[in-house]
């Protein structure tokens, strides 16, 4: 073959140089190089021979051409020059000092030759014996020298031979090195790409969420749980994560006739009337025909007109690894971040967006029994994280003493307002009033820690819901959000955990599961379920849905226990009726992928208002630089708010060792719309809103209100 053959191996050629050329018998034979082996048989001995032979003179034609050829040749022409430059500079050297060698031999030798002609003049002199002797003896001494000399020189010359050859063989295995981890770096690759089809493709396949759409079968008159039939098919993922979280009961659809015919021979742990289902005035059928376009119903209110669309988001490019990398493991509230992973909203409003489906509430304010009106609530619950599906951004963390008010109360019967109760950590308190019957309060913590590949964020804190004709009190706090895929591929959010709902006045209960994202499970991703009990602990409703889509009730008409699961666990079987929808997303407005993914209400709470107060989001001018598209301004701005704030935490740490010194109490902080109490229901510490602000609104006296801007 030719060097620029050898420079283009395909599959199925050797390096003939170093391979080994045996016979097995009289038509095979063998040829082997490392791990390659590949058998050739001719038709007949002589063809055989005259193979043996032609491979034989080949292969020594290669290994002249290896010998002869420099160290960036054909086979090796993929090596990098600083490799090459790094040998050759080796030799060079190597040659240099060889050189030297030669030099200090050939003056050794000249000296040695002259040292003996000089020796030799004394012997020829008449001297005393015994000095001829000790000549003599020089003599032989200065010639065992010169001998010396000459094998030193011969020796670092075969020295040199030895280094040159072997850094041949040294630079082909680093050669084969490299070319292994380059196999293996595509292999990688691959493999990656696959995987995200993978998971592409199961999460679009129609058939995994095909036999069941949460916990409830459509098949009458049979049993089946969420996970499907037992099959060999189970027996083979049981190996699998996804078993672990099997649903603890199963759901059938009972047909409601037949329990009208037969209801009175119902038994079971917990009965019901399905006739009471249907009823025309129930709140759940009001919510089917509104829930779908609630939207519409929305425009027929006279209403001032908001804003449909913000400006495009910038296609900026930016290293995330050289800024994440110092990171892990730190608190994410004390990570100085550019606004480059921001969104254009603040925590409190992203808080304030919770609210975004409060006709639920609305709704649950009509309902007579209060299991009904704990699934309405627990829908509630559920809606809130409809709006993180696409919502990778990092809201701005709040400033101390930051406000944020939304004043739809001619709108749609309610007013709320925030404030940043504290830095560090991070805590933001939360007040809602609506005309229409109800109150929500909570004070959210957010703890969240860097883990490299994805980012937890833990809400901490109890949400409080309450209705003022019936006095019930609802409790229920948040699940975990993780964001994965943090340094590489395609950012996505799944919600996990579980939320506990009690209505401390009913003490009825609901408990749903956000079922956690498992490459291997069959389950319908971002599913949950529930059950909402009562205070005996007896089964009224199982919901179901997901968390980004919709939820929907099913009223339970008998309940039972079921078959033992492979984890030895008895599942509950529910006999329910038909479910009804009781909270279904709106869909996001045209061009939300280049708006940040906002939903409707998101696009409308950044815009500028006026009479709000001065510590409002919707002031904060690094905030509204981004909105606007300039980002290299925005991080100049986001710089000098953080560093006045902590001038201002600086001077209060100040005080307070200053007023330690001298002995007295120092409060720090306090919260300018909301103070500390002691929760009666919870027996927890939390800020609850002391009044004010709106009066204030209405007067336009923001006297109180620090300079954070």
């Amino acid at each position: 073959r030719t060097q620029a053959e050898m420079a283009h191996t395909c599959r199925g050629t050797i390096n003939l140089s170093t391979a080994h050329i045996d016979t097995e018998d009289s038509c095979n034979i063998v040829l082997s190089n490392g791990g390659r082996t590949y058998h050739l048989k001719a038709n007949s001995e002589v063809e055989r021979q005259r193979w043996v032979t032609a491979l034989e003179l080949a292969k020594a034609k290669a290994i002249r051409m290896r010998n002869n050829q420099s160290d960036d040749s054909g086979d090796e022409e993929p090596a990098s020059q600083s490799d090459k430059s790094e040998l050759h500079g080796t030799l060079k050297t190597l040659s240099s000092k060889l050189e030297d060698l030669s030099t200090c031999n050939d003056l050794i030798a000249k000296h040695g030759a002259a040292l003996q002609r000089s020796l030799s003049e004394l012997e020829n002199l008449k001297l005393p014996a015994e000095s001829g002797e000790k000549i003599k003896a020089v003599n032989e001494r200065a010639t065992l020298f010169r001998i010396t000399s000459n094998a030193m020189i011969n020796a670092c010359r075969d020295f040199l031979d030895l280094a040159e050859t072997h850094s041949r063989k040294w630079q082909r295995a680093l050669q084969y090195e490299r070319e292994q981890r380059i196999r293996l770096e595509e292999t990688i690759e691959q493999l990656a790409k696959q995987h995200n089809s993978l998971e592409r493709a199961c999460r679009g396949a129609p058939g995994l969420s095909s036999s069941s759409t949460g916990i409830t079968s459509t098949a009458k008159g049979s049993v089946q749980s969420a996970k499907g039939e037992a099959s060999d098919e189970d027996e083979e993922t049981e190996y699998f994560d996804a078993m672990e979280d099997a649903p603890a009961f199963i759901t059938v659809t009972a047909d409601p006739k037949h329990h009208r015919r037969s209801g009175s021979n119902l038994s079971g742990a917990s009965e019901g009337h399905p006739e009471d289902w249907n009823l025309e005035d129930s709140v759940f059928e009001s919510s089917n025909q509104s829930s779908y376009n609630e939207s519409t119903c929305k425009d027929l209110l006279p209403k001032k007109r908001r804003r449909t669309r913000i400006p495009d988001k910038p296609n900026y490019s930016l290293n995330l690894w050289s800024i994440m990398k110092n990171c892990i493991g730190k608190e994410l509230s004390k990570i100085p971040m550019p606004v480059n992973f921001n969104e254009p909203l603040s925590m409190l409003q992203r808080l304030t967006e919770d609210l975004e489906y409060h006709e639920l509430l609305d709704k649950a304010v009509k309902c007579e029994s209060s299991t009904e009106q704990m699934c309405f609530v627990a829908a509630f619950s559920v809606s809130s994280y409809s709006t993180t599906v696409h919502r990778t951004a990092k809201p701005f963390n709040p400033l101390l003493g930051e406000t944020y008010e939304l004043d739809r109360l001619e709108e749609f019967g309610f007013r709320s307002l925030c404030e940043q109760v504290s830095h560090h950590p991070p805590a933001a308190a939360h007040h809602v009033y609506s005309k229409r019957g109800w109150t929500l309060w909570q004070e959210i913590t957010i703890a969240s820690k860097f883990r490299g590949k994805y980012l937890s964020i833990m809400p901490l804190g109890a949400i409080h819901l309450e209705f003022h004709s019936s006095g019930n009190h609802y409790v229920w706090r948040k699940v975990t959000s993780t964001v994965h895929n943090i340094i590489v591929g395609k950012l996505w959010i799944d919600q996990s955990g579980e939320i506990e709902i009690v209505n401390h006045k009913s003490k009825d209960k609901c408990q749903l599961k956000f079922t956690p994202y498992s490459y291997f499970s069959r389950d319908v991703p971002r599913k949950v379920t529930g059950v909402v009990s009562d205070a005996d602990g007896k089964a009224h409703y199982v919901m179901s849905g997901t968390w980004d889509e919709k939820m929907e009730c099913s009223k339970i008409v008998h309940s039972s226990h079921g078959s033992t699961s492979t984890e030895g666990k008895q599942k509950t079987v529910y006999q329910t009726l038909s479910p009804k929808v009781l909270w279904k997303k709106y869909p996001l407005p045209e061009n939300a992928e280049n708006m940040y993914f906002f939903s409707d209400l998101a696009l409308t709470l950044n815009e500028p208002e006026e009479r709000v107060a001065p510590t409002d989001s919707r002031l904060r001018p690094d905030q509204r630089l981004m909105e606007s598209g300039r980002w290299d301004e925005a991080n100049v701005e986001k710089q000098r708010l953080e560093e006045k704030q902590r001038a201002v935490r600086r001077r209060r740490e100040a005080e307070a060792v200053e007023a330690l010194e001298e002995g007295k109490d120092y409060e720090g902080y306090i919260p300018l719309w909301f103070e500390r109490k002691v929760d009666a229901v919870t027996g927890e510490l939390i800020c609850v809103y002391k009044g004010g602000y709106w009066e204030a609104k209405d007067k336009q006296d923001w006297s109180t209100c620090p300079d954070i801007f």
